[in-house]
């Protein structure tokens, strides 16, 4: 095991105004990085290993092995049979968890601070030494299509596979992070271990946790595990989007309920013009009841029963989406109110007032967000993976204070015009 020097290797401290917001970081020889957040007044311990892998890494044949690695990880290691693994944590009061995007896959983990070297044991041993036993890879196949058949029975949630795959056509981005019937169904232990050695890199990988630990405590109960990882580098380079074509698509389904997505490519996680329209996405379709989409749909007509606008910022473009259900005889007067609030922020500019209290929104949503210790957990992994660095609150709340009513409205004449949208509409089957 490699010999430590804590101070020598603490490289990055962030000094913040209050030091619950504080993390440090430490990097491994092998490149794997330990980011750490110190909580003194809790007594869990939440931790997650992150890696800088997802779905848009796939080639057309290889669609859902992200997917199909993050479940097979958990059914045994070179150490643990599946049953071990899975109560390991479970039969102490702890929870083991897992999920992939389009950019990365995160196994994680939070359980009473006294089991914490049990976590990132398993953490480890799960991401690093899964053998993917050929009996268990057919036990899964079978759940994940499972998975893919429920999720085509459930409309609201096929749409947003379908919508994606219509913004990012023919690109990775675009794939199904479940992949196909077809892809799915062929995957072997070969094809796991090749995608693995294509994509793993020990530089692009975090090791995150927040806990009542000081740093020094947790790098030395996570060195145990990580620190003789072999170090390993791979030559790998994300495609960017090809050119975008807004399109218009209509899909009759089996259904009563029409089901609509509407939206767009947006800005790039690099784009100074991220922050502010994350602003104005919220302002418009985000989670609190007075968003101007749930006013102008479901309070003043009881058109929808939800509707949401979302944005997702990726490594080298973006998402933007607004998702909505409602009967077929509303449609085209649901479509028409939406664009008329486009059409709002594009002309009109938001008063002084307007403006002061979506600032105070915003703010106060991620606020409350950081308040959750796994959450921030799992936002520190991303962040430093996206951008070497996770920006304190604060510094986040001075650049929205610094958002101007013409910054926001220039963005939104770039990002609204209606002619640029496409839309995928489910009609139910005549």
């Amino acid at each position: 095991m490699a010999n430590l020097d804590i101070k020598q290797r603490i490289v990055g401290r962030v000094p913040l105004q209050s030091l619950t917001e504080e993390y440090e970081l430490y990097t491994f020889p092998n490149g794997i990085r330990l980011a750490h957040k110190q909580v003194t007044n809790t007594r869990i311990a939440h931790c997650g290993i992150m890696l800088d892998v997802g779905s848009r890494d796939e080639t057309p044949d290889q669609q859902g092995l992200a997917h199909f690695w993050e479940h097979m990880a958990f059914k045994g290691t070179e150490k643990r049979r599946s049953h071990h693994i899975i109560n390991s944590l479970e039969r102490v009061g702890g929870e083991l968890n897992a999920y992939t995007t389009k950019e990365k896959i995160c196994f994680h983990a939070s359980v009473l601070d006294e089991h914490f070297a049990k976590a990132a044991d398993l953490l480890t041993d799960i991401t690093f030494n899964s053998v993917f036993p050929e009996k268990q890879i057919e036990r899964e196949r079978n759940v994940i299509l499972e998975e893919m058949a429920m999720y085509r029975d459930s409309p609201e949630d096929s749409i947003q596979d379908d919508f994606d795959a219509m913004l990012f056509e023919d690109h990775s981005l675009g794939y199904n992070i479940l992949g196909t019937t077809e892809t799915v169904s062929s995957f072997t232990k070969a094809d796991l271990r090749a995608f693995i050695d294509a994509n793993l890199d020990t530089s692009r990988i975090v090791f995150s946790s927040v806990s009542r630990f000081p740093m020094q405590k947790v790098i030395r109960i996570v060195s145990r595990f990580l620190a003789d990882i072999p170090a390993k580098a791979v030559n790998r380079e994300r495609i960017h989007p090809g050119a975008y074509h807004p399109r218009i698509q209509t899909v009759r389904r089996e259904l009563t309920q029409v089901q609509c997505a509407l939206g767009k490519p947006a800005y790039a996680l690099d784009s100074e013009k991220r922050l502010p329209f994350f602003v104005l996405v919220n302002l418009l379709g985000g989670p609190g009841m007075n968003s101007r989409f749930n006013i102008a749909l479901r309070e003043k007509h009881g058109f929808v029963y939800a509707i949401d606008a979302n944005y997702t910022p990726y490594i080298d473009s973006g998402f933007f989406g607004v998702y909505f259900g409602t009967e077929q005889k509303h449609l085209d007067k649901s479509l028409s109110l939406i664009m008329k609030e486009f059409k709002k922020v594009r002309e009109q500019p938001l008063t002084t007032s307007q403006l002061h209290y979506t600032k105070g929104q915003i703010m106060g949503q991620l606020a409350m967000s950081e308040e959750s210790n796994s959450s921030f957990m799992l936002m520190m992994a991303k962040s430093l993976l996206d951008t070497e660095t996770v920006e304190p609150l604060q510094q986040i709340f001075e650049k929205i204070q610094q958002m101007t009513s013409r910054q926001l409205q220039d963005i939104a004449q770039e990002m609204f015009d209606e002619n640029q949208f496409s839309i995928l509409t489910y009609l139910p089957e005549e």
